[in-house]
């Protein structure tokens, strides 16, 4: 089980650190505000955009907002849960605001995920389309393994969708 990680650690490395909060423009203020992390730019997600929504074994009907910004070459992810089962919801409930996640940007997305689940590794959601034209897909995964955090795959797409809003706008 360990393999398959380390691997997709090794080749890639985390880029993205993500937080679940209850407030995503509160949240995006304070870190700009408290920390001077920013800009930050964030989209929202929902069934009209994705595609081949998973939650757990079933098909997902999910939507949340989020906010990226990049601070010394690694991505932090603010996601707030908007409607529907989803493991962002779950987490508020079980654990309260916090970190949620590390991201790892595979080339191939599919195959690390297969790589990820034939070494033992649990899916808990996921989506495609969340790029301009369609393209991108993640994937979230938990582990008995002492990780002790959840773990995304992430298929960048080639081109970002329009932002719901950039914060500062002019950092």
């Amino acid at each position: 089980m360990a393999d398959a990680i380390q691997t997709l650690v090794q080749q890639h490395g985390i880029k993205q650190i993500a937080l679940v909060v209850r407030d995503l423009d509160a949240s995006v203020r304070a870190y700009w505000d408290l920390l001077r992390v920013g800009p930050w730019t964030s989209y929202t997600l929902t069934p009209d955009v994705l595609k081949t929504l998973r939650y757990r074994d079933g098909p997902g009907d999910f939507s949340f907002r989020h906010a990226l910004a990049n601070k010394d070459g690694v991505s932090l992810e603010l996601i707030q849960p908007l409607s529907g089962k989803n493991i962002f919801s779950e987490h508020l409930e079980q654990h309260g605001e916090g970190l949620h996640h590390v991201g790892i940007y595979v080339p191939d997305q599919p195959k690390a995920m297969a790589e990820l689940e034939a070494a033992g590794f649990r899916h808990l959601q996921s989506a495609t389309g969340f790029g301009a034209n369609g393209d991108g897909a993640f994937a979230f995964f938990e582990t008995d393994h002492p990780v002790c955090t959840i773990v995304e795959g992430i298929g960048a797409p080639a081109v970002r969708r329009k932002p719901s809003f950039v914060y500062p706008e002019e950092a």
